[in-house]
């Protein structure tokens, strides 16, 4: 219901109830700011990636895509997150393609997985970065989803806008969708529009249990088809499979979340996200798959 408030027009009434909350939260955001006047500045760049809305931008395909551009270029990029709701005991952590993303995140493992670079999470990023730059020789980090992080200094600032949903009411959290205003785009160095300045292309589709088994879309045709998607936007990946000319009864489920197996339990195959697929390896039977998706510029 809350994403109707936010993004469709007929629920905008029950929008403005909401909004002498968000008036205190622009005032804990503020307040916030303020607090991290000298952030701690690092010996290597640091580049922050983020988005200003709740929700699926494009991001994590974006910080892969930037990783291996700077690999390209000769660079020794980290990458640095939060680890949402990783339940880890101690922090930071290091993150692998092998990690349990109930630890230390989904998107993390991700991007741990299609990069291959050093990935460290926590709620210090300071702490993480570090971390990357003494033990790995870093000489570049990735901040991914750290706009609002202001303990940590950075060179670079990136936001990446949803070019369908886009900031939906304006409003912020929790009357719209918005962790900051959207004046925050002035100050930053590069906004990117997803669909627009770049598009998230279809990949392979390969079996979630073992990745070397790859298919084409058509062999999913005319199949009892089940798409599974814990996503901030959902439809996006929905349209996409639409477009590869699949029929398929779709499964939404609440972004980050961890599934059971009796979640997944469906007759004939199924069709997921990367990051849902990070997060059911261990639960995956043959008939399971995941569809991949790139940067087009």
């Amino acid at each position: 219901m809350i994403e109707k408030i936010w993004y469709e027009k007929k629920f905008k009434i029950l929008a403005y109830l909401l909004l002498p909350f968000s008036a205190i939260y622009y005032v804990i955001i503020t307040l916030r700011r303020l607090f991290y006047k000298t952030p701690k500045k690092l010996t290597v760049p640091v580049i922050v990636i983020g988005n200003l809305t709740v929700g699926g931008t494009g991001k994590t395909p974006l910080v892969i895509h930037t990783v291996e551009k700077l690999k390209r270029e000769g660079k020794r990029p980290g990458v640095i997150g939060r680890g949402y709701k990783g339940q880890a005991k101690t922090w930071p952590q290091m993150v692998t393609a092998h990690s349990d993303p109930i630890l230390v995140g989904d998107e993390p493992v991700l991007i741990a997985l299609k990069s291959g670079v050093p990935v460290c999470v926590g709620p210090d990023r300071v702490a993480s970065a570090q971390k990357l730059i003494n033990e790995f020789n870093c000489d570049v980090i990735i901040s991914d989803d750290g706009l609002a992080h202001y303990a940590l200094a950075r060179d670079e600032e990136i936001v990446v806008i949803d070019g369908l949903r886009k900031f939906g009411n304006g409003f912020l959290l929790p009357a719209g969708p918005l962790r900051e205003p959207i004046s925050r785009l002035r100050t930053v160095n590069k906004v990117l529009t997803n669909g627009v300045d770049f598009k998230l292309v279809p990949g392979k589709i390969y079996q979630v249990s073992a990745p070397e088994n790859i298919i084409e879309s058509k062999e999913l045709r005319n199949q009892n088809l089940h798409a599974v998607c814990a996503i901030g936007n959902p439809q996006r990946f929905f349209n996409t499979l639409t477009e590869l000319g699949l029929k398929f009864t779709p499964h939404i489920f609440p972004d980050h979340h961890f599934f059971t197996k009796e979640e997944l339990n469906f007759d004939g195959f199924v069709i997921m996200t990367e990051k849902d697929a990070v997060k059911c390896r261990h639960l995956c039977d043959s008939n399971f798959f995941a569809l991949s998706v790139v940067i087009s510029d």
